[in-house]
């Protein structure tokens, strides 16, 4: 194993995926979350961009995670008898340009509160040695070679396709990619369609914003006789004659 190289005898049976499932638009997951032999949870989470928020974030995962093993194993959190649990390890695998001085760990005490103790603590290992000798720094390669063609395709498939064949000709996952190719090509693709979808519900955050910031400017404006209910759509164009009429009962309920 890369993470641990000791643990030679450890086999794939060994491995219990654990990574949080429920990849929704308005809640938590992490990238890969494993138990081996049920000693251990390793949450890791892959990052292009550089941020030390990933902490708080692999902090949360860890707590739902730890959540999701309790109730699976019916073990008692209210009860006199101490809970048996994995011990944690947090890892942040980081595959975007590698700032300067990057640190090997990121922590709550260290970087957002001065080094103070503090009640809580989460401390993950970063990884971005790019290595074509151990599975992770092949990653680290693929993740940035992906990143290059998606710069020259876009989010396509022909990005996908390029990626595998670079990548197949340098000898990076080489094997992995021969046997699996076209379950990497189906989960990229579902990638890109969650990346769509986050894009859509971001946007839509917006445009409720901003609709919402119109509405009442335009109440505002409607209640101080400054404009009439059939201009309301020509200054504000997020708002139909509809919306305008509604905000003229507001108004006159109001007054």
């Amino acid at each position: 194993m890369a993470l641990h190289p000791e643990d030679s005898d450890v086999t794939e049976d060994d491995i219990k995926d654990v990574t949080i499932k429920h990849i929704l638009v308005d809640a938590a997951y992490n990238d890969l979350g494993f138990s081996v032999g049920g000693r251990l949870v390793v949450l890791v989470e892959s990052q292009s961009t550089w941020t030390l928020n990933i902490i708080i974030r692999a902090l949360m995962y860890l707590a739902q995670t730890y959540h999701d093993f309790f109730k699976r194993t019916k073990q008692n959190l209210y009860g006199s008898k101490k809970v048996n649990m994995p011990k944690p390890e947090l890892y942040m695998i980081f595959t975007g340009e590698k700032p300067k001085n990057p640190p090997t760990t990121i922590s709550l005490s260290k970087d957002f509160f001065d080094n103070e103790k503090i009640a809580v603590d989460a401390e993950a290992k970063v990884l971005y040695q790019e290595d074509k000798n151990n599975v992770i720094g092949q990653y680290i390669i693929f993740c940035k070679v992906y990143n290059e063609q998606r710069k020259n395709y876009g989010q396509t498939k022909k990005a996908v396709m390029e990626t595998i064949r670079i990548c197949k000709n340098r000898n990076v996952l080489k094997e992995y990619l021969e046997n699996k190719e076209q379950e990497v090509v189906d989960i990229m693709m579902t990638l890109f369609d969650d990346e769509q979808i986050l894009e859509a519900y971001a946007k839509d955050i917006d445009d409720n914003a901003t609709h919402r910031e119109a509405r009442e400017n335009a109440r505002i404006m409607l209640k101080n006789r400054r404009i009439t209910v059939e201009e309301i759509p020509n200054f504000f164009p997020k708002l139909t004659l509809e919306d305008a009429k509604e905000l003229e009962a507001e108004v006159m309920q109001l007054a």
